[in-house]
């Protein structure tokens, strides 16, 4: 997986094709750092989750509500 290929303001979707996210940006060269969500919080999700970056989006590995009970409020 190119990191390189997740730029800001990507969309992130999940296994099931449904978006939950969209990348603020990379967070060092594992962690992709989201924008805030409707409670002004930031979250992070690990580049291994991703499967790949397709159509301007970037996919993650497991459906978009077990993706948000995991991600983490803190960078990684």
């Amino acid at each position: 997986m190119n990191t390189s290929q997740i730029i800001p303001e990507m969309p992130v979707v999940c296994s099931q094709g449904g978006q939950f996210a969209t990348v603020d940006h990379m967070e060092g060269s594992n962690t992709i750092k989201l924008k805030k969500d409707g409670q002004g919080q930031h979250h992070y999700i690990p580049t291994s989750w991703v499967t790949g970056v397709e159509n301007g989006k970037v996919v993650v590995d497991r459906p978009g509500d077990e993706a948000m009970k995991d991600w983490s409020s803190k960078p990684m």
